[in-house]
Parts: structure tokens; C-alpha cells; sequence
């Protein structure tokens, strides 16, 4: 089932009623309801908005993630349950125990899937994807040659044009890359989370301040989607390149994109629980390759 993700950028007074989510919306004087289980993302957006407890509750018990937005209209925080699992304790030991050689393998596999589908994105954008497909063929365990990075300068190099320089906060079209990913993010952390996996550990991401190690590293071959959408709003313009109203929207919808994961076709939001299950069971040893989404 196909989760909501629900954006709120004016005032509005979020409570439960008979497991539902009433949304009163303050400056258009009218109440709308949705129902609680069927909500998988809720963001944030404006210093007037007022969630009361209960509805945060209900949000986190059907596993829903809430994302909060800073003065700059960017996701600056995501509100997680502290339990996504009923043997949660179990899985954090197994978590704990992977070796390094398998983290390796699993990271290679991961860097292989991203290129892939980079190249997917520059073959819908009618662009030379020769020097990817040299280079995916390259990537060895744990990427010890830096292959990803390698591709990383070629792919937007060529698909966004020999000026672009990707930079938290350099010019468009960072601004909608940032925003998809932080999206992204709080989507795979929310996976994550329900497959009872520790997300600071990461298996390959180490840094000691992030917490989201894990997401950081699973969500590689995810953000393709989001380079896609913002490709095509900002070569083609579909949208105007600036965070409105209507651009947030549409970089929203990346949860519903469809993708193949194996041999099904889902959207990525749903797609996610494959990725992240099947990430548990090659800790486990009872699977070999992650399910991770083809473009």
C-alpha cells in the first residue's frame, strides 16, 4: 500500500479523532481529515503549526515519519519511534556483529546499484554514459579505488553541464537536490527503522557525529530519482528551479515513483521495506544481494 506523504506550509492544528488525523487549516477556516494509517510522511513546514501528542503518537505507532523544517523551508530534523521492530534488541546485536569483509561486500553492491542507475538517468537525459559503464564494472569490495567518486564526477559533470559544481549550498539546481534527498532520507531512516536496524551504524559511513550513518548509506542508490526529477525541473523547466510551493510538491512525489525492485515493479516508498528486510538478511546470512531499486 502506497503511503501519503502529507506537507503542511500554513497554519494548521493537527489532532486525532477516531484514528484519524484532523487537520483544521487556520487561514482557510476548513477541517480536513485523513486517516492515520494511511500516512507515511508528514513534514512541517511553518513556526504556526501545532501537532498535539496524541496525534504524534498515532503518527509513530503506524510507523509514520515526521519531518521539520527550518526557517529556510529546509528539513532540518525527523522524528522517529524509538522501536520500528518487535526484536529490535536482537537485530541491534546482529547489526553489532556484521563482519568487515561482509560490510565491504554489501557497500560494494550498493556503489555498483548507484552508478547504475546514474547511468539510467543519463541515458533518459540523451547523454554519453560510455565512461559509467567502464567504471561499474570497476567497483571492488568495500570500493577501495574511490569508483563512486570517480563516477560522481563524470555523471554530473555530464548531466548537468561542465559548470555545475555540486554543493550543499551552491547554486540551482542544489537547492531541489538537497530537498529530494533530505526527503529521501527520512523515507530510507523510516525503512530503516521498521526492519529494527541501528541507524547510526553504518557500512560505510562512519562519521561519529551523524546519526543517520546507516540511512546515508542505503538511500546511494536511491538518489538518482531525485536527480531525475531535478533534472527535469531545471533543463527542461517543468518547474521553476526555486523552492515554491508547487516545486516541493513535485519533489515530494518521489515516494511514488515507480521503480523495479528484483522482478516487481513498486513504488519506492513500499519498495523501501524490500531493501531494508533484505539488508537484515545478508547480515544474517540468509540472503547475498540487497534488493535495491532499478531506475
Amino acid at each position: 500500500m502506497i503511503k501519503q506523504s502529507l506537507y503542511f506550509g500554513n497554519p494548521a492544528y493537527l489532532s486525532l479523532k477516531k484514528d484519524q488525523l484532523v487537520i483544521d487549516q487556520i487561514e482557510k477556516e476548513a477541517t480536513i481529515t485523513r486517516s492515520i494509517e494511511d500516512i507515511g510522511v508528514v513534514i512541517l513546514d511553518h513556526a504556526r503549526i501545532t501537532i498535539t501528542h496524541n496525534a504524534m503518537k498515532a503518527l509513530h505507532d503506524n510507523k509514520a515519519v515526521i519531518i521539520s523544517c527550518d526557517d529556510h523551508h529546509m528539513p532540518s530534523a525527523i522524528m522517529l519511534p524509538m522501536v520500528g521492530h518487535s526484536e529490535q534488541s536482537k537485530r541491534y546485536r546482529i547489526h553489532q556483529e556484521v563482519s568487515i569483509p561482509l560490510k565491504k561486500n554489501l557497500w560494494q553492491q550498493t556503489v555498483i546499484s548507484k552508478i547504475n542507475n546514474q547511468i539510467t538517468v543519463l541515458r533518459k537525459a540523451q547523454k554519453n554514459t560510455r565512461r559509467l559503464e567502464i567504471l561499474v564494472k570497476r567497483v571492488q569490495s568495500g570500493d577501495s579505488t574511490n569508483i563512486e567518486g570517480q563516477a560522481a564526477a563524470y555523471y554530473w559533470r555530464t548531466l548537468m553541464g561542465d559548470d555545475f559544481i555540486r554543493d550543499r549550498y551552491g547554486d540551482p539546481p542544489n537547492n531541489l537536490l538537497n530537498y529530494g534527498y533530505a526527503i529521501l532520507r527520512a523515507m530510507v531512516a523510516r525503512a530503516l527503522c521498521s526492519s529494527g536496524l541501528l541507524l547510526s551504524l553504518g557500512i560505510h559511513h562512519k562519521n561519529k557525529y551523524n546519526p543517520y550513518c546507516l540511512a546515508d548509506d542505503i538511500m546511494e542508490p536511491y538518489r538518482p530519482f531525485v536527480d531525475l526529477i531535478a533534472y527535469q525541473m531545471y533543463h527542461r523547466q517543468e518547474l521553476e528551479s526555486f523552492l515554491t510551493l508547487e516545486s516541493k510538491k513535485y519533489l515530494l512525489s518521489i515516494g511514488q515513483m515507480d521503480a523495479m525492485f528484483g522482478k516487481r515493479k513498486r513504488p519506492l516508498m513500499v519498495g523501501m521495506s524490500s531493501t531494508s528486510s533484505s539488508l537484515f538478511d545478508c547480515m544474517t546470512g540468509e540472503k547475498r544481494k540487497i534488493i535495491y531499486p532499478r531506475l
